[in-house]
């Protein structure tokens, strides 16, 4: 009898089919239509993006897409296809790896067709989301068990829903960023994640346990699924393994949207501050994202480092994401192996 495959879906955010205007509006309604991205009421949610933030959001979007879209099409979706092949070379051939993305295409309803009626004994799903959140990981999950609930055999289903402290996903940020360190001195590191409405962080807290404060200067059970705890403890490990001074690094967060409070302190407030003390050299991180994308190519990388230059600094550097780096792939693999019965 033929062994059992295990199947192994790696699950993105997702991406526009390209930098038109037209399909970052289509990418941006799908997206920001999500219940646990934006979560206020369906009429106001719908009012909102519908009549305000796709229209007139598009069309910078657009721009912002066009100045990182490669050759073979977008980055995140070109790294992604890239980390599919590698994962599966990595893996053999007990195990079938397919790449989907929460919002566009490859969807997940799709990628999941390819594991439905194939006797798959198992599915180990990983939203490549390093930190917890509702909005990121939780989102992914929810519509990957939308999407199942419905086939007359489910296969056992592992979600690997964290891997912020996996050791090998440390390493191969360290790796990165330790050949940009070789090259010469900065004066301060900054780890930049995505940004969070305050009430959802709340929301999520255990017993009431979160404070927005520091509270997560020490990761326990109680903050175990808080997504600001898990940043900073990312950091915390980042920083021990680069050997870099608790005084020489900066936390903080990006990407805000709209007027309520997000989680603090925001990127682009710590950068102008760095400045005017007088750092001159800035070696940036993106420890939330595993593949560039808009955030970090364009914003991090772009944007943030205009900014810094225009208030006196003099060198922006950003340490590029995981994409198909070979300790990534392997913290994958790893990360397959512990969670499924072979």
């Amino acid at each position: 009898m033929a062994k059992s495959k295990i199947g192994v879906v790696i699950i993105n955010l997702g991406t526009p089919d390209s930098p038109s205007v037209a399909d970052v509006r289509k990418y941006l309604r799908e997206f920001l239509m999500d219940r646990r991205v934006i979560d206020i009421p369906f009429w106001r949610r719908f009012l909102l993006i519908n009549c305000i933030i796709a229209p007139f959001r598009a069309p910078q979007s657009a721009k912002g897409y066009q100045k990182l879209w490669l050759p073979q099409g977008s980055p995140l979706k070109v790294y992604g296809q890239g980390l599919e092949m590698l994962l599966q070379l990595a893996l053999g051939q007990d195990f079938q790896v397919k790449l989907a993305m929460r919002y566009q295409s490859p969807s997940i309803k799709s990628v999941l067709l390819n594991f439905k009626d194939k006797g798959f004994k198992e599915l180990v799903v990983i939203p490549l989301y390093p930190q917890y959140a509702s909005a990121s990981s939780g989102s992914t999950m929810e519509e990957v068990m939308k999407v199942v609930k419905g086939w007359e055999v489910i296969p056992q289903i592992k979600f690997i829903s964290q891997f912020f402290d996996h050791p090998l996903f440390i390493k191969a940020f360290v790796d990165i960023g330790k050949k940009y360190m070789a090259q010469q001195s900065y004066d301060h590191y900054l780890f930049s994640y995505h940004g969070l409405p305050e009430h959802q962080i709340l929301k999520a807290s255990c017993d009431h346990y979160c404070r927005l404060g520091d509270c997560c200067s020490v990761y326990n059970g109680k903050n175990q699924y808080c997504y600001r705890a898990q940043c900073f403890e990312t950091t915390r490990l980042l920083v021990k393994a680069l050997g870099i001074k608790k005084e020489d690094h900066t936390v903080c967060f990006q990407s805000r949207l709209g007027k309520t409070p997000w989680i603090k302190p925001y990127t682009d407030e710590v950068i102008k501050e760095l400045a005017n003390r007088g750092i001159k050299k800035v070696l940036a991180f993106s420890p939330a994202f595993v593949a560039d994308c808009l955030e970090t190519t364009v914003e991090i990388g772009l944007e943030y480092k205009k900014l810094f230059i225009e208030h006196g600094g003099e060198q922006w550097q950003l340490v590029e994401s995981l994409n198909a780096h070979p300790e990534w792939v392997e913290c994958l693999k790893e990360m397959v192996k512990e969670n499924c019965h072979e």
